[in-house]
């Protein structure tokens, strides 16, 4: 193990609650809950007032609402956090190639490879700089844990949790962990925390009292050999600096379980063709197509298929995705749906079948539309030849483009289709042509209620209320959450 403290971990204090509240100033220093919003919606981060009631990360939302009614439940924007991510993750590049990220708001960095810190004092100085870094930004906080090993490093984080920094200097590992409960060590669910309270080991020095045999006959040889190591300070585990992804996939829980097949496999097509997007994103191809599903029971099945080669072919994952979906029985109903591709690979090899597929798509869809030409083209001589459907005023089809479509039989026009009503999620952004950028506070009953401000402005802005289908209202984009500087003028002063 390292000599001096010079493995950083660096941790943004409750991210995804802490932007909203950085983006929304009515929001500052109130509860905030982020996550899904509906009946089985599941949070996925609270701010620290929300805390206080109890609420906490993959609690159910039902839960956390009855825990605190009063707090803003909001359904995150994961776009937004991604470009601070990448901010934050610039900062800590500019101090080591050697960057372990370990989501979007954690990351171990090896201050040594980078030649910033060779001494506690000198890593306490690269850990406050980075801390100020972050919040002018960003304009959020993160907290810092240095120490000799990646373990004792995330351990000093939490230590500063929020908005802290915390040093473990060498030497007083084993005086700091001891009395400890197991489960501050890496590995310590609570199965195996329940595993080691019957043997009577409670705390971390309990552990390296019981010795390595002795953990070995509880847990295996395994497991038990590297827990004993953790109890006593030693870990040597190198730093990563890319973690390769093993698999990408999307999914979607739904409020009302889907009963309709037509219904599942629309959004089986769809997340296939998300996925595909998201696998693109990252220049990646895969040869292995997962589809899950989680019924009415709860009850989760995965069924996969390996390709021949590796794809990126949207038409190749939609197809062996309705092919898995046919192994599977919805018949009870559907509460999750997901699709995913693994054995990632950098290329993508050419698959002749898929490319006649898509093209017999494409021919299909042509000719659809062919198709589709010709009735308009039979419709309108109809019109023209004094048919049922012409307008007794001015002899022009009823209802414009939505009344092409006639019943040959009984010469009776089908009824208009009503586009479907635009869904405003909770906290997401909106522009109104007359009062700019703004939030959605909440929806219902054909209202949409949002609050007008900026992450910039001084007091909270003002609520307005509107239909949903209100043409002055439309969806925006995030904000920066650090005004970008003017510009200072060119003129003389």
């Amino acid at each position: 193990m390292r000599t001096a403290p010079t493995i950083l971990h660096l941790d943004m204090d409750a991210f995804y609650a802490s932007a909203e509240q950085a983006a929304k100033p009515s929001l500052r220093g109130k509860a905030v809950v982020v996550g899904g919003v509906g009946p089985r919606g599941v949070v996925a981060t609270a701010s620290y007032e929300a805390r206080r009631f109890g609420v906490h990360s993959a609690m159910p939302t039902g839960q956390a609402r009855r825990l605190a009614p009063n707090a803003a439940f909001l359904v995150p924007r994961f776009h937004l956090y991604r470009e601070i991510s990448e901010q934050v993750m610039a900062l800590l590049r500019a101090l080591s190639p050697l960057v372990e990220p370990l989501s979007l708001d954690e990351a171990f960095v090896d201050l040594e490879a980078g030649e910033v810190a060779w001494d506690a004092a000198s890593a306490e100085a690269v850990g406050v700089r980075l801390r100020a870094d972050i919040r002018r930004v960003t304009g959020l906080t993160g907290s810092v844990g240095l120490a000799a090993s990646k373990m004792l490093a995330k351990i000093a984080s939490e230590e500063a949790k929020p908005n802290g920094l915390v040093l473990i200097p060498p030497g007083t590992e084993r005086a700091l962990l001891g009395p400890r409960s197991v489960r501050i060590l890496p590995g310590v669910g609570p199965a195996t925390g329940d595993h080691l309270r019957r043997a009577g080991i409670l705390t971390v020095a309990e552990i390296a009292e019981a010795g390595e045999d002795e953990l070995v006959r509880l847990l295996g040889k395994s497991h038990g050999a590297h827990l004993y190591a953790m109890a006593l300070a030693h870990d040597d585990r190198p730093g990563v600096a890319e973690r390769d992804s093993k698999s990408v996939s999307v999914e979607d829980t739904y409020d009302v379980d889907i009963h309709d097949r037509v219904r599942v496999r629309m959004e089986v097509r769809r997340l296939a063709e998300r996925c595909v997007e998201r696998l693109r994103g990252a220049g990646r191809s895969g040869r292995t197509v997962v589809l899950k599903v989680r019924r009415y029971d709860f009850s989760t099945l995965t069924r996969s298929e390996t390709l021949r080669g590796p794809t990126d072919d949207p038409a190749v994952v939609r197809e062996a995705a309705a092919r898995l979906l046919e192994a599977v029985d919805t018949t009870g109903g559907v509460r999750l749906l997901g699709v995913g591709v693994s054995g990632l690979a950098d290329y993508t090899q050419e698959d002749l079948f898929a490319q006649a597929a898509h093209a017999a798509e494409e021919a299909e869809a042509e000719a659809e539309a062919e198709g589709a030409a010709g009735a308009a083209e039979v419709a309108g001589a109809g019109e023209a030849g004094g048919v049922s459907g012409g307008s007794e005023a001015g002899g022009g089809p009823v209802g414009g483009a939505a009344g092409d479509a006639q019943e040959v039989a009984g010469g009776e026009a089908a009824d208009p289709v009503e586009p479907a009503p635009r869904r405003w999620l909770p906290g997401h952004d909106v522009r109104h042509a007359e009062f700019g950028p703004g939030w959605v506070q909440g929806s219902g009953l054909g209202r949409v209620t949002v609050r007008f401000e900026t992450p910039y402005s001084r007091v909270p802005g003002r609520v307005r209320t509107f239909l949903v289908d209100d043409p002055d209202l439309e969806v925006g984009e995030p904000l920066p959450l650090v005004e970008p500087l003017k510009e200072a003028s060119a003129e003389p002063g």
